[in-house]
């Protein structure tokens, strides 16, 4: 069987799973044995990647998948499980399988935004989908067009941000991000660890939450204040999607609710797992299930929390410290209707696909992150020699774009279509057109003298950093490392003496750089049996930079090198995906670096001003970015 034919298969499972075709369609007790435990969720209910018993009715499925005998027994398997299990549940288990299984690899799954599009484009928009799709006369096939309006107005503060937190790219990624990392990946059955797990989870929502700091000083907001008073009344919000599968909705939240007791969990439990864990942090141990200590080191600390905060499988301790990430999720999409009494759907924190898009989700993330960052003023911050890179100084750093120094941002016109994931009648293509964010391409110049007699390999690490607060005053160092981005980090090599390395924004290690549609895998476009979906998960390039403002907000470009010889691990060069490494790390290998996610910023800096923690090897270019209506 050729790789098209696979990927034609692999299409056909997901496409048209939001139209409710599952509903009413089997039995599962008439099915296969290996199916027995799974079909609990209902079909047309709203999967949560959050709740406990959705993500081990997910385990079993995709440990089902896993254990099929070949290529074909999966796709039969897989085709029986559809005919009865619920729609999201069925999505990602099967995603799961086609990132892990050897006999999948060079093959795609179609972008979650064209599966699911209901959980991207607001319900009036699917609605004039519909309607167009339906009111024109059969014969008639050419193609649809609708747009997306605006969801909120200017009586909400939030609104100026929904352009970021509703971004289509955005919220695939973090529907991505948690099929390559499930929480209930079991290294030992699997045979297949995914290499300092815990610590990705805490690393790409920290630069979440950073970037989400950098759009609101953009736009002239201050930085977001973090959930922290499970007593307190949260802020608003109103999704706006429709759930197609069931033709119900996720349900907006009123402003002013607080967090209740569930039927599954009560919020005194959630109180008494943040302080056992802040607890264990202080002490410097965590304590495991036997009672042994187990010491949050330098080396393992930020893993080890990684799996306990989210409570992956790996959690030293499930029953003692529980599971405050997930629950928090939980917990706030079911504010409006704790008890159930109402039988109202949950609020979009529920899924991975959605959560994004809620203002809570980062109040809630920053509360998380704020427990790590706890763990890290723990650590001694790095001394000279450690920072340090012999030989090498950094004299010069450019940003190349139209203007130098200066990068031009502005709102782009883009597409989905629909037709795959919601059924539009004879339509032979139907579009939702909307605006996103978007950059000009550019490159960094960064002139390096090696003064050394040899050749050197070297770690080039970028990040960005607003220069400025949101009273104007510039931000001092340590606070300047929490809103510290990354842009890239790759490997170079320098000659002695003057070295120009140069790189261009498009291949950054931090972003997807091409993602392919329903359509390129059905006719086998991009098809390389050296790429997988694992090559699906990355940052979207569009949002690579924030927003910055009309007259151009003022950012520190910070490039530092290491010695490359002492980041590398064992095969990192042989590594597939390396576009979205950082955040994603890499498939069936170790994270390649060596040093910790989000080095040099993931310690206390005691300087007060930035330049005064610079070593030779690094170097701070004032730029500009300039947003353009």
């Amino acid at each position: 069987m050729t790789l098209h034919d696979k990927q034609i298969r692999v299409c056909h499972l997901f496409e048209q799973l939001s139209s409710a075709t599952v509903i009413g369609n089997g039995d599962k007790h008439k099915h296969s044995d290996r199916l027995k435990n799974v079909g609990k969720l209902q079909p047309g209910a709203i999967f949560s990647c959050f709740h406990p018993d959705h993500l081990e009715e997910a385990r079993h499925l995709y440990e089902v998948f896993w254990e099929a005998g070949d290529f074909n027994d999966f796709i039969e398997i897989a085709k029986e499980a559809r005919t009865f299990v619920n729609e999201g549940l069925f999505a990602f288990a099967a995603e799961v399988a086609v990132l892990h299984r050897d006999d999948c690899k060079g093959l795609y799954v179609p972008p979650v935004q064209e599966i699911f599009p209901d959980k991207f484009i607001p319900s009036a928009a699917i609605n004039e989908a519909f309607k167009k799709a339906h009111v024109r006369p059969e014969f008639d096939e050419s193609p649809i067009l609708v747009d997306v309006q605006d969801t909120g107005n200017i009586l909400d503060p939030e609104y100026r941000l929904a352009y970021y937190r509703e971004d289509v790219g955005i919220n695939a990624h973090h529907w991505h991000w948690h099929l390559v990392y499930p929480s209930t990946w079991n290294p030992k059955y699997f045979g297949k660890k995914k290499d300092r797990k815990g610590e990705l989870f805490y690393y790409m929502h920290q630069q979440m939450c950073a970037r989400y700091d950098c759009e609101r000083l953009s736009n002239g907001m201050h930085r977001m204040l973090p959930f922290n008073n499970f007593d307190e009344p949260l802020a608003g919000y109103a999704p706006h999607l429709t759930h197609v599968a069931s033709g119900k909705y996720y349900s907006p939240r009123p402003d002013g609710l607080k967090l209740r007791d569930l039927g599954d969990i009560e919020i005194s439990e959630m109180v008494r797992m943040r302080e056992r864990i802040l607890d264990s942090i202080h002490l410097g141990y965590v304590i495991s299930e036997d009672g042994s200590h187990k010491t949050l080191d330098e080396l393992h600390g930020t893993d080890i929390l990684g799996a306990l905060v989210e409570s992956s499988y790996e959690s030293v301790n499930h029953e003692y410290y529980g599971n405050l990430h997930n629950w928090g999720h939980v917990t706030m999409a079911r504010i409006h209707d704790p008890d159930g009494r109402f039988h109202e759907e949950p609020g979009v924190m529920s899924d991975t696909s959605t959560s994004l898009r809620d203002p809570i989700f980062y109040n809630w993330h920053r509360f998380i992150d704020n427990i790590f960052h706890e763990y890290k003023n723990t650590l001694k911050p790095y001394d000279h020699d450690v920072l340090n890179f012999p030989d090498i100084q950094v004299q010069d750093v450019t940003l190349h774009a139209r203007v130098d120094n200066v990068v031009h941002t502005f709102m782009r016109e883009q597409e989905l279509e629909l037709k795959h994931g919601i059924n539009p009648g004879n339509a032979r293509s139907i579009k939702a057109r909307y605006y996103h964010l978007d950059h000009e391409p550019f490159s960094y110049a960064v002139n390096v003298q090696n003064n050394s007699a040899s050749d050197k390999h070297a770690t080039v690490r970028i990040f960005l950093a607003p220069k400025y607060d949101e009273l104007g005053n510039e931000i001092k160092a340590d606070e300047l490392r929490r809103t510290a981005i990354e842009l890239d980090k790759f490997k170079t090599d320098l000659h002695p003496g003057k070295n120009t390395v140069v790189r261009h924004s498009l291949d950054s290690s931090v972003t997807l750089s091409h993602q392919p549609t329903f359509e390129d895998l059905l006719h086998g476009v991009g098809l390389n049996e050296h790429k997988s979906e694992y090559c699906s998960c990355g940052w979207p390039s569009h949002l690579l930079v924030p927003k910055g403002n009309i007259k151009g907000m003022e950012y520190h470009l910070f490039v530092m090198l290491t010695d490359w010889d002492k980041d590398k691990v064992d095969g990192s060069e042989s590594v597939a995906c390396v576009d979205a490494v950082s955040y994603c790390g890499a498939r069936d290998h170790k994270y390649p670096d060596k040093k910790p996610m989000g080095f040099p910023f993931d310690r206390p800096i005691h300087t007060e001003h930035i330049s005064d923690f610079l070593t030779n090897n690094m170097f701070i270019k004032d730029i500009k970015i300039k947003f353009h209506e």
